[in-house]
């Protein structure tokens, strides 16, 4: 689902600077006088019922953008909008955006039991009385695929898998259009990721909520998102649908993270860049050039605008338009 004219959220030129006590150096991170640029004019759209996926490694910015949407960190610069409305006050804010974190042990008070977390947002944002309390607890238990015996335990007598589930019903709570997952599968066992994502798909199609989905993992953004933006050293550079970015990417830092995807019908290589240190704090320039195999005197001068390399396809790269091109000109020839 491509977003509408009216996006439900619309972020242009988000960026996020953080002041540190000392010269503060951190790899690929343009940084000066104890500044450090974590995140650079990120800009995207998120329709209603969209799953968008933000990937890249750790560090590149990704769970800094998601905290600035969610309102958790004020950006330096830049919009976020929604509905049109970049002046949403922030109690009707939050009932309409809501986060799932990472880590869901550390997102849930130790001290309070699983109907303490599901009542709390029911009772904060008036989506329940208490009368009718214990059966809205009920029905978001059911939601998420819970049984009704687990509402009294603390989570430390939870699974991950079930904690997640909590985290995430505690969200729906609200009844949001947009949810935040910030790397929501990344702490769990591998036989319950699937269960998770599955989840979240099934919220999408049934109550048409947008996902803005935060991951590593570019494989899994396939499956999950309609769209994929890849970031780098706190850039989108790169952007498109998600079976096509995938499938061919544009830009070097994406086939890198392709490549590191296990195929076992592929063989094992080193993908661009393995085994190179990264550029040091380049200013200018392209950040990635000290990994990228494509680089020329240029990157390491020139800062890449976004270019668009085909319908719905833009790569923040000098080359990736000519490569892309070639490689596409190959692709027809081939057939």
């Amino acid at each position: 689902m491509k977003p509408t004219a009216q996006p439900l959220l619309s972020v242009k030129d988000l960026s996020r600077t953080f002041r540190t006590g000392g010269a503060l150096r951190l790899p690929g991170r343009p940084s000066r006088g104890g500044e450090v640029r974590a995140v650079r004019d990120v800009s995207f759209e998120l329709g209603r019922g969209e799953t968008l996926a933000l990937v890249g490694e750790s560090g590149c910015g990704k769970s800094t953008t998601a905290r600035m949407i969610a309102r958790l960190t004020p950006p330096t610069s830049g919009s976020i909008a929604l509905s049109g409305r970049a002046d949403v006050p922030d109690r009707e804010y939050r009932s309409r955006v809501q986060m799932v974190f990472q880590d869901p042990f550390g997102s849930l008070n130790p001290a309070h039991t699983v109907r303490h977390h599901l009542a709390r947002p029911l009772l904060l944002h008036k989506r329940a009385t208490r009368a009718d309390l214990a059966d809205r607890t009920a029905e978001l238990m059911d939601l998420v695929g819970l049984e009704q015996r687990l509402a009294e335990r603390h989570p430390h007598e939870l699974s991950g898998g079930q904690r997640q589930r909590i985290a995430i019903a505690r969200a729906f709570a609200v009844d949001p259009e947009v949810v935040v997952a910030d790397e929501p599968v990344s702490m769990l066992d591998v036989s319950l990721r699937l269960g998770v994502l599955g989840l979240m798909e099934r919220l999408r199609d049934e109550r048409g909520t947008a996902f803005l989905y935060i991951t590593h993992d570019i494989a899994s953004a396939r499956h999950l998102g309609a769209r994929i933006l890849v970031m780098y050293a706190g850039q989108v550079v790169e952007s498109g649908p998600a079976g096509e970015l995938v499938d061919r990417p544009a830009h070097p830092y994406t086939s890198l993270l392709v490549g590191s995807v296990p195929d076992p019908r592929r063989p094992a290589k080193a993908g661009p860049g393995a085994g190179r240190s990264r550029a040091g704090n380049p200013l200018t320039g392209c950040p990635f050039a000290a990994r990228c195999p494509l680089a020329v005197d240029r990157c390491t001068v020139d800062t890449p605008p976004a270019v668009e390399v085909a319908g719905g396809r833009w790569s923040r790269c000098h080359r990736a338009h000519d490569q892309f091109s070639a490689s596409a000109q190959k692709e027809g020839a081939a057939t």
